[in-house]
């Protein structure tokens, strides 16, 4: 199930990624280094800093052919975007979890402590967003509107929790997803977020 969900996931971040670049009037190119970055960025992120080479789409060139396809897809199907603005949520939602849960997985299966499994799901579910409105010059929209990242770190928190007390996989992953879903899509329907620290030289 995990790699199914993966697979929608990477497939709607690298259209995500391709309207954003849209945005930003990038060419074709731009476009689909975009799309690529977005869907693929957390995990090649993550692989770098714990140390786990090869990187893990370097070993799956359909990935890069998915994204890239998908990236450049979404030139033709922009104009019809609008209309599946809710599903792409959702499907965004369903990815921020799976990435967070493989994020963990990685990490536990290289044997680092539980603070390192906790931030390598995180690194892995949000910073493929973060890098790509660093390139399309915004402030990274995971850090500033609705619960985004935190729902991140939820998931990884009770994924480890049922983990350690030896709840069954399948029912650990339901849980998780269930959770987060739930989380996440609250927080859009009733624009959940965490206090925002705004601070001006002017002010004081």
């Amino acid at each position: 199930m995990l790699t199914i969900v993966y697979l929608i996931a990477i497939t709607a971040e690298a259209m995500s990624g391709a309207l954003v670049a849209g945005r930003r009037n990038m060419d074709m190119f731009g476009v689909a280094l975009i799309a690529f970055i977005t869907a693929l960025g957390g995990g090649t992120v993550r692989d770098i800093l714990l140390g786990n080479f090869p990187v893990n789409w370097t070993q799956h060139p359909s990935y890069i052919y998915l994204t890239i396809g998908a990236g450049l897809s979404t030139m033709v199907l922009a104009r019809f975007m609008h209309r599946l603005h809710k599903l792409f949520l959702l499907l965004d939602a369903m990815g921020l979890i799976a990435f967070t849960i493989i994020g963990c997985n990685v990490a536990q299966q290289l044997d680092y402590s539980l603070p390192v499994v906790i931030m390598a799901g995180i690194i892995t579910g949000v910073f493929g967003g973060i890098l790509r409105d660093i390139l399309c010059d915004q402030t990274p929209q995971v850090l500033q509107h609705e619960l985004y990242a935190s729902v991140s770190l939820m998931v990884a928190v009770l994924y480890l929790v049922l983990q350690h007390y030896g709840v069954n996989e399948e029912i650990t992953l339901l849980a998780s997803f269930g959770s987060g879903l739930a989380m996440r899509l609250a927080a859009i329907r009733w624009s959940w977020s965490l206090p925002v620290f705004y601070y001006s030289p002017e002010r004081w």
